[in-house]
């Protein structure tokens, strides 16, 4: 039986493309591709990172791939850095996710965030959505100082509840976090927001929904 729900914060609860829609006009015609290369660079820098055992929290790889992005792009209005900087602490939750929170919440099950967000990022997103309390706990990598998907990552959840794998259902956008967490022995609830094709065919999801509406049956 599941005992503690699990969520990823950064496409998952919280939509990462907010914060240059919020400000497309002043990003200039290709906002869609600079908010695309902010995200994939955020989380390659997250990946090599760890990899070289060289950690500096998200909020830095968060502005260091926004610098990359403004470069990358030549439309791109450089200007705009402190804006979308400023707009990704309050990143617009999915429109779902609040009621479903609230669902999960009242039958007495552990609702938790495990994210590769900084606290103070997280403590931030989580209060300008209103979602204060609908969630126990936030629990970032900040603590290890390592990135998903190493395992380590995943055990603070178990650590923190002395539960064992197969009681948590860990929902995320991602599809790679879905299969690290299968990994570890997680229930694993892949949430495909973008219809996106599967991949990691060794490590599938328990279920696939396309929103966390899914998750209320």
């Amino acid at each position: 039986m599941t005992k503690a729900f699990v969520f990823d914060a950064y496409g998952t609860l919280f939509d990462v493309h907010s914060a240059v829609r919020k400000h497309a006009e002043l990003v200039g015609p290709d906002a869609d591709i600079v908010s695309e290369v902010w995200r994939q660079k955020q989380l390659e820098y997250s990946w090599t990172r760890t990899l070289m055992d060289r950690y500096l929290d998200f909020w830095q790889l968060t502005e260091q791939a926004l610098d990359f992005a403004l470069s990358k792009v030549p439309s791109a209005n450089k200007d705009a850095k402190k804006d979308l900087l400023e707009a990704y602490w309050n990143l617009e939750c999915f429109a779902e996710v609040p009621s479903v929170l609230a669902k999960l919440k009242s039958s007495d099950k552990k609702v938790a965030i495990l994210s590769n967000g900084s606290s103070d990022m997280l403590d931030a997103a989580v209060s300008s959505s209103g979602l204060t309390d609908l969630i126990d706990d936030v629990i970032s990598v900040d603590r290890i100082g390592r990135f998903k998907a190493v395992p380590e990552v995943y055990q603070m959840i178990l650590d923190d509840y002395q539960i064992t794998a197969s009681d948590v259902s860990f929902q995320s956008s991602n599809r790679w976090d879905i299969a690290a967490a299968n990994s570890v022995g997680f229930q694993t609830i892949w949430c495909n927001r973008g219809t996106q094709p599967d991949e990691y065919s060794d490590l599938p999801p328990d279920r696939i929904v396309t929103d966390l509406n899914g998750l209320i049956v």
